[in-house]
Parts: C-alpha cells; sequence; structure tokens
C-alpha cells in the first residue's frame, strides 16, 4: 500500500516557541499536522508511514508475546535519560522477559494543553533515537489532549510484541527450589537518578538511570543457557518486590547473600542520605535470571560478556519454603525477612 500523500498547511508548526493546543487532539487539521511534522517526521516507517488506523504486519512464526505499559515519570527528564526513551526501554524489557524477541511497538500520547512544542519534540526525538537503537520501529500510534490543569504535560503508554523462539519457556511459576538466583548489575540507580533530580540533589558522582534495552541481553544469556526458568526486571518495588513475585508465583522461598547484591558506592550513600532502601528502589535495566545451579557458571559468564551485564552476580538461591518468604543472610550473619514493600516510596518513577 502506497503511503498517504502529505498535506500542505499554511505556516509549519513552531517546535521553538509553541505549545500543545486542544485542537492537537481533536481530530482535524492541527491534528493532522502535529502527527506528520513530528511523530511521523520522527518514527518514520513503511508501516507508520500509510497512517491507517492499524498497521497491518507480517506474522511472525513461533510464540506472541505482547506487553503494555504506560509512563507516568516525574521529572520528565532526568540524569540518563526521558520519559520518551524509558517508555521504549520499559515495553522492550517487558516483552524481552517472557523470552521474546520484540518486533513492533505503539505509542499512545496524553498530551496536555500548554506543554511546549520543544519539549515534545525532544521527548519523542528521544523515543525515535531509543526505538532506532533497539530495532524495535514504533509502527502506530494515537494522541489526545487534555485540558490545562487536568495533566502532567505528557503520559505515554507502549504497547510490544515480539515472537519467542522455540525451546524457551520462561515462567515466574517456574523457580525450583535448589536454583541460582542472579541480577544483571548493580540495583537502584533509576530510582535514586529520578529522586536525586526531583529533591534537587547534587553528589560528588552523578547517579544516573540505567535505563536500557535488553532484549539482546537476553537473547545472548538464552543463547548460551536455554534452561533458564525466570526472568524478570525488577522496577517499581525494586528487587525485594519482583522477587516476593517469584516466590508466590512459584510457591517456593528465597535465601539472598547481603554481600553479594551489587550496589554502586554513590546509590548506597544516596539511599542512606534519603532513608531508602535500595532493594526496594526501582531499575530501568537490569534483569533477574532464576536458572538451574548446575548452570551457575553458564549463566554468569553469559551475563558477565555483555556490556549491560558486566557487573552481573549470583545473589541467592530458592528454597524450600512453605511459606514463601524472601530471606536474606546479612553482612553480619544474621538473616531478615525481605519482605513485599509496603506503601510507595518512590512514586512516579516510571
Amino acid at each position: 500500500m502506497s503511503a498517504a500523500p502529505r498535506r500542505h498547511y499554511h505556516r509549519p508548526l513552531d517546535l521553538k516557541r509553541g505549545r500543545v493546543e486542544l485542537a492537537h487532539g481533536a481530530g482535524g487539521r492541527a491534528t493532522a499536522q502535529l502527527v506528520e511534522e513530528l511523530f511521523l517526521a520522527a518514527f518514520d516507517n513503511e508501516w507508520l508511514r500509510q497512517m491507517n488506523d492499524a498497521a497491518a504486519l507480517p506474522a511472525p512464526a513461533g510464540r506472541l508475546v505482547m506487553a503494555t505499559d504506560s509512563h507516568v515519570v516525574s521529572p520528565l527528564f532526568f540524569p540518563g535519560g526521558d520519559i520518551g526513551s524509558l517508555a521504549v526501554h520499559g515495553t522492550i524489557n517487558d516483552v524481552a522477559m517472557g523470552g521474546g524477541e520484540p518486533l513492533y511497538l505503539s505509542a499512545g500520547f496524553v498530551l496536555e494543553e500548554g506543554f511546549p512544542l520543544a519539549d515534545l519534540a525532544r521527548i519523542v526525538a528521544s523515543m525515535a533515537e531509543a526505538a532506532r537503537a533497539a530495532g524495535v520501529p514504533v509502527v502506530t500510534g494515537d494522541t489526545k489532549v487534555v485540558e490545562q490543569g487536568k495533566g502532567d504535560g505528557v503520559y505515554i503508554t507502549t504497547t510490544g510484541v515480539g515472537v519467542v523462539p522455540a525451546g524457551i519457556r520462561l515462567d515466574g511459576a517456574a523457580a525450583r527450589a535448589g536454583d541460582a538466583i542472579f541480577v544483571s548489575g548493580t540495583i537502584g540507580d533509576h530510582g535514586v537518578a529520578i529522586m536525586s533530580r526531583r529533591e534537587n540533589l547534587e553528589f560528588e558522582t552523578e547517579i544516573r538511570s540505567d535505563s536500557a534495552p535488553l532484549h539482546r541481553l537476553v537473547a545472548a544469556l538464552l543463547a548460551a543457557c536455554p534452561r533458564v526458568r525466570v526472568l524478570r526486571d525488577p522496577t517499581r518495588g525494586g528487587l525485594a518486590t519482583t522477587l516476593n513475585e517469584i516466590a508466590s508465583q512459584s510457591g517456593v522461598g528465597m535465601l539472598l547473600e547481603e554481600p553479594a547484591i551489587p550496589v554502586s558506592p554513590a546509590v548506597a550513600a544516596a539511599c542512606e542520605l534519603l532513608g531508602l532502601d535500595p532493594l526496594y528502589v526501582a531499575n530501568e535495566g537490569k534483569l533477574i535470571a532464576i536458572a538451574p545451579a548446575e548452570d551457575a557458571a553458564t549463566v554468569l559468564a553469559a551475563l558477565r560478556a555483555h556490556p549491560l551485564g558486566r557487573d552481573a552476580a549470583r545473589i541467592g538461591e530458592v528454597t524450600a519454603d512453605p511459606d514463601h518468604f524472601v530471606q536474606m543472610r546479612t553482612a553480619l550473619g544474621g538473616r531478615r525477612v525481605v519482605d513485599w514493600l509496603t506503601g510507595d516510596q518512590l512514586p512516579r518513577i516510571c
């Protein structure tokens, strides 16, 4: 199908001084201009260019995996990323945690009247670059505008579709007693980066979000060890809450080793200052892997061979526990229960 013809407008969008108007979400000429001059120009690909209500895509062989995620992060721009790149990375990672190779993304924008077009263009450009770098195109989308004061600049919802290769079966209910537990790198970077910018805190070393697409790391890991049982990215609620979710799904317990859990000195110091426990702080570029103990060396080598897994560590083991407790052996030799997150110590972090 040929691409829809480009319209000619009285004047181009003012991407330096212009602002989002209610007309940009009304479905008329202003909406078409916003879509063509901003979104289509940034995300341009053969499917999006058709400008249909739905993208017609080739059907891949294998099992499909699909994920959707809404992003309401505040502030919109933070060290190491912004809401645009985060929206791409977050959904790609959800697809990857199911063992899927991400193929396509959709993007839905809710914009607030009066939001600067310059900031929107910056977000869209970041999002487009993240999608291109990951090799996962944005093939369809939608834009809505709400009245000033009834939004918070911009919210983005992304949906991803991928395909799971034959022989890969990942499930949060698949952990077994005796399995080894791994994390792909230092924890807490994203949440602390958001909080430091939100509170205007300055540290000797800038703490940057770890936001990154993990699908290539996952592909390398599964190629080396297809017997991996569980993959999960510890986003909201951090490492502690994610492990509790898996323990509950699988009907097992877990025993972690505190000294083995990687936390950067800067994040540890910031958490101490802010009264946060890094076990509960969100990550956007790390994964948890659970695999048979006999595959531990293979898993760790595969993770550390990839740039996004160079700080990977084996942090504990799955145990037989009818109460499904996650426990941690502390640096002092005692034990404590690592419970679910209570409340929300860091709201609006993704």
